[in-house]
């Protein structure tokens, strides 16, 4: 499956077969959260939200693709993410694209 975030693929023919999108909502246990929290006390990267944000775009991704190979996708394109806070601690990530197929 080819991924790209650009609306076109070089030398490929395109047949457009509908959007597709996958997401997750994640969060870290309480203990994570009280060690990253005095994190903020010294300044630097939060490495447990940033782990936490990768792990869930990947999940993200992953259902994003699953949907598209049921469309019976060669690729998708036009790929792109979006995040927002749920609650403290926790965060949704949604991935969207075109699944597509080549003629």
């Amino acid at each position: 499956m080819i991924l790209v975030n650009t609306d076109y693929i070089s030398d490929k023919k395109l047949e457009m077969l509908g959007l597709v999108k996958g997401a997750t909502i994640q969060s870290k246990n309480i203990g994570r959260d009280i060690t990253q929290a005095f994190k903020t006390l010294v300044g630097g990267e939060l490495k447990a939200y940033t782990e936490m944000m990768n792990d869930a775009r990947a999940i993200a991704t992953k259902r994003m693709v699953e949907e598209a190979e049921r469309l019976g996708a060669d690729a998708v394109v036009n790929i792109r993410y979006a995040s927002s806070a749920v609650m403290q601690g926790a965060a949704e990530v949604i991935v969207y694209g075109t699944a597509v197929k080549f003629i």
